[in-house]
C-alpha cells in the first residue's frame, strides 16, 4: 500500500494535484484502498473508486483538466486488461447491429425522464454552439438551437428539399429544420425510448422517425430514395472503425450528387487507442472515439472534404450546463434512479459528466463538424461559421 500510494501521489503530483490538498483540484482520500486500485486498474480503477466514495474533489472537472493537461500522460492509467481490449478491437468488430442495440439499451433507453431533466427543451444530446452566447446554464437552448442553425447553414439547406438524419436522437435537429426551414426529414435512431420521445414531438410536422440501425437504410427505403442533404450528429462515436467505411458508402449513396453530408463528432487523440475503460463500462459500451486519419481513409474516393471545423471548446459549457440541470432535478429523479449501478448512479453520472467537461476543456478530446461532397460537387461551398 505504501508504494502504491507513492506512485499514485507523485503522479498526481506532476499534474499539480495534492492529496487531501486545499485548492479545489485536489483530491481528499476518504480510503487508502484507493491508491492500490488506481495503481492496479488505471483509469477504470479511479472511477470505480469515485463511485464508491473512496474519495472527493470539490471541482471534479478542475481535477481532470489539470490531470490530462499538465503532464500525466494517458499510458501512466493504463492496464493489461486495457490493452488486452485494445488488441481484440483490432481483430473483432465489436459494434455489430446486436452489440449497438445493448449499448442503446445501456444508455439512451435509461428514461425519458432523465435526459428531459438535464437536457435543453430540444433534448439536444451533443455539443451546443456558444459563439457569441454567455458561458451559462441559462443560454442553453439559445446554443443548441444555434448549432441546429448552423448545421442548416453549412448544408445551405432550402425549402422543399428532403433530408436524412443519421441517428436522430429524440429528433431535436428534425423539428428545428422543418419549423425553420420547412424542409422533410427522415431520422433514424435504434433506442426505443428516443424513438418513442421524438414520434410524440415530431407530430404534425413533415417529420419521419424511423427505428433502424443506419445499416439496414438502404434496404429499408429502397434504391430510389435519395436525399438532398445527410446529417449525423453524436452518433459516429458508437459506429466503430471496422465499420468506418460502411458508414460512409451509405451516406454516399443516399446522397444526391449535388447534396452535402455533414458529420458531427467527438474526436480523439493522444495514445489510448480506444475509450477510456471506465466511459466503456459504465457509459458507452463498445464506443471508441474517431482519429482524423481513420475519418480520412473512410472517405477515400467517396466525398471530398469541403470544411472541417473543431469547437470542442464549446463542449465544456455545454456539460457544466448538464451537470447543473442533473444535481438540480437529481431530488425528483432519486427515487427511480438511486438504487441504480449498486446505490452508485449519482456518482456514477456526476463523475461521467464532469470528467468530459474537463477533458474538453484541457483540449484532450475535440469536437468537429465536417461537410462532404460527391466528388462531381462542382459549387463553390463558403465556409459557414
Amino acid at each position: 500500500m505504501g508504494m502504491a500510494k507513492a506512485i499514485i501521489t507523485k503522479l498526481l503530483n506532476r499534474a499539480g494535484i495534492d492529496i487531501n490538498g486545499t485548492s479545489p483540484w485536489d483530491i481528499q482520500v476518504h480510503d487508502e484502498r484507493f491508491f492500490g486500485k488506481v495503481l492496479r486498474q488505471g483509469s477504470l480503477g479511479l472511477g470505480e473508486s469515485y463511485m464508491d466514495g473512496w474519495w472527493d474533489s470539490t471541482h471534479l472537472d478542475q481535477f481532470f483538466e489539470r490531470l490530462l493537461r499538465r503532464g500525466v500522460p494517458a499510458v501512466s492509467l493504463l492496464n493489461l486488461q486495457e490493452l488486452s481490449w485494445w488488441l481484440k478491437s483490432r481483430l473483432v468488430n465489436l459494434a455489430t447491429e446486436e452489440k449497438s442495440v445493448a449499448v442503446a439499451k445501456r444508455h439512451y433507453d435509461l428514461g425519458n425522464d432523465l435526459y428531459a431533466a438535464m437536457l435543453d427543451p430540444s433534448l439536444a444530446y451533443s455539443c451546443g454552439y456558444w459563439k457569441s452566447l454567455s458561458w451559462d446554464s441559462k443560454c442553453l437552448a439559445a446554443a443548441q438551437s444555434a448549432k441546429y442553425n448552423l448545421i442548416c447553414r453549412k448544408l445551405g439547406i432550402k425549402a422543399g428539399q428532403k433530408i436524412l438524419d443519421i441517428g436522430c436522437g429524440w429528433g431535436g435537429f428534425a423539428r428545428f429544420a422543418a419549423a425553420n426551414y420547412q424542409v422533410q426529414v427522415v431520422g433514424i435512431t435504434i433506442s426505443k425510448e428516443q424513438a418513442i420521445g421524438a414520434k410524440e414531438k415530431c407530430q404534425g410536422q413533415p417529420v419521419e422517425i424511423l427505428s433502424l440501425d443506419y445499416r439496414k437504410l438502404r434496404h429499408e427505403l429502397g434504391p430510389s430514395v435519395h436525399f438532398d442533404h445527410v446529417v449525423s450528429v453524436g452518433m459516429f462515436e458508437h459506429v466503430e472503425p471496422k465499420n468506418y467505411r460502411e458508414f460512409m458508402e451509405i451516406a454516399h449513396a443516399l446522397l444526391k450528387p449535388e447534396g452535402l453530408f455533414l458529420l458531427h463528432t467527438i474526436g480523439g487523440h493522444g495514445f489510448v487507442p480506444g475509450h477510456d475503460p471506465w466511459m466503456r463500462k459504465y457509459i458507452f459500451p463498445v464506443a471508441q472515439l474517431p482519429r482524423r486519419p481513420q475519418i480520412h481513409r473512410s472517405v477515400e474516393d467517396l466525398f471530398r472534404c469541403r470544411d472541417w471545423h473543431e469547437f470542442g471548446k464549446y463542449y465544456d459549457p455545454t456539460l457544466m450546463a448538464w451537470y447543473e440541470r442533473f444535481t438540480q432535478a437529481w431530488p425528483q429523479l432519486k427515487s427511480r434512479y438511486e438504487d441504480r449501478e449498486g446505490g452508485r448512479f449519482f456518482r456514477m453520472w456526476q463523475y461521467y459528466l464532469l470528467c468530459c467537461a474537463g477533458a474538453f476543456r484541457s483540449g484532450n478530446l475535440e469536437l468537429w463538424q465536417i461537410v462532404y461532397s460527391h466528388p462531381e460537387y462542382h459549387d463553390n461551398y463558403h465556409w459557414i461559421r
